[in-house]
């Protein structure tokens, strides 16, 4: 297959999937497909409800098509799969989106097309569970019938600065020449540049090492943070004395969610243990960084308990709900520990968060947001999340928020040391 024969589909139009194909629209005819009937619909009308893609973007994709009916994927002949993989209640690896969407190819799968595959995994998931699903429903071989790349996603929501044109893309294909043509392909709309990766594995590797770093520094942070709470020292002020070192990390503790940091460690620790090793350093840093919602609020109840106020029964405001400032995306919030910890204290806790739909948040985690807070009705308030609205507040409406006796604890650095009574 030469480029200027490609057909191409984009199946899956969430945070990562919609601004490719946006991007892919701008310069060719490309399919958007997604099996909710109500993002098409959302999405043919100018609008995401995700941010990622403004109406003026997605008006440029002049050449961009929406549709939710599956029988239209067989127009195309190249596939990018960009469907969540999430984890499950034992932080198992959850592929049911990513075998489904294999399925939904399979059926319309011919020969000469290539599938490839953008989800984070757990190195050689694409060849050992995707690519066997192709084969079973469409009854072609694999490397002989039809192909596999894979071009791990680099998305980062809210950020407007690195946009998928412009962070470099790591590309793979299951053979050299199917390898070349997958990075030709991005290479169109990629302005950053591309790696060639030497094999899919390396791919899905290089991959899910990206975050697995990232996690396991956050955890150094935040058991740093625990010990210097209690030695009294400010977190923030060591980091930013430390940070005058020109290769040190500017790491920052917190709460650790999101779709990728908070989850995808734990496909490559999967991996890792199928294969009879267990890794403990990873392993470690997920634990520590999982226990911080519980450590949150036990610094806050103890703070509450030395300033004599009534911890069953008092009133706290949480501040975000989010997973990052500046974006509705609630996938894997860990704001949700915070909620349901200070719930086991029996107490009543009030979640603002101007940036999430309420439906979306009561389907998710049985939170219903409060549009607006009540106005000195606080015993306590956590800034769970920096979004801008809350930054430009400032410590004098922030307190307003509480009763005369209230504790605030500023978990995101949003205000100065002297203008909070807890930070992390």
């Amino acid at each position: 297959m030469d480029i200027q024969d490609v057909k191409l589909a984009v199946v899956g139009l969430g945070y990562v999937g919609l601004p490719l194909a946006v991007e892919f629209g701008k310069q060719r005819e490309v399919l958007g497909f997604d099996i909710n009937a109500r993002r098409i619909e959302e999405l043919r009308a100018g609008t995401d409800h995700t941010l990622e893609v403004s109406g003026e973007e997605l008006a440029e994709a002049k050449h961009l098509r929406f549709s939710h009916v599956p029988t239209e994927l067989a127009a195309a002949n190249v596939f990018i799969v960009t469907v969540p993989t999430p984890i499950d209640q034992y932080k198992q690896p959850d592929l049911t989106p990513l075998e489904r969407a294999s399925e939904t190819i399979g059926r319309v799968l011919k020969r000469g097309d290539i599938v490839i595959y953008e989800s984070t995994v757990y190195p050689g998931a694409t060849e050992e569970v995707c690519v066997p699903v192709l084969e079973r429903i469409s009854g072609l071989v694999f490397n002989q019938d039809f192909y596999a790349g894979y071009s791990p996603e680099r998305i980062n929501p809210g950020d407007k600065t690195h946009r998928v044109s412009t962070i470099r893309k790591v590309t793979a294909g299951s053979t050299p020449e199917v390898a070349e043509l997958v990075d030709a392909i991005y290479r169109q709309i990629i302005v950053a540049g591309t790696h060639k990766a030497s094999s899919i594995k390396v791919a899905e590797a290089a991959k899910v090492i990206e975050n697995t770093q990232r996690d396991v520094n956050i955890a150094l942070i935040n058991e740093l943070a625990l010990i210097f709470n209690r030695l009294g020292i400010d977190t923030l002020d060591v980091l930013e004395a430390a940070g005058t070192k020109w290769n040190f990390l500017p790491f920052r503790p917190g709460l650790v969610g999101g779709h990728c940091i908070g989850v995808d460690p734990y496909y490559l620790t999967h991996k890792a243990q199928s294969i009879g090793y267990h890794p403990e350093i990873i392993l470690a840093g997920r634990r520590l960084n999982d226990s911080m919602g519980g450590y949150v609020v036990a610094q806050l109840v103890k703070a509450m308990t030395k300033q004599c106020i009534q911890v069953q029964g008092s009133r706290v405001l949480v501040m975000g709900l989010t997973f990052k400032e500046n974006c509705p995306d609630l996938r894997n919030t860990r704001v949700v520990d915070i909620v349901r910890e200070l719930s086991e204290y029996s107490i009543h806790v009030d979640v603002h968060d101007p940036w999430v739909d309420a439906d979306e948040a009561f389907h998710e985690y049985g939170i219903r947001p409060v549009a607006q807070p009540e106005r000195g009705g606080y015993d306590g308030i956590v800034i769970a999340v920096a979004h801008r609205e809350f930054v430009e507040m400032g410590a004098a409406a922030l307190r307003a928020l509480g009763k005369p006796e209230h504790v605030l604890y500023d978990l995101k650095y949003v205000l100065r040391a002297d203008e909070s009574d807890l930070r992390l």
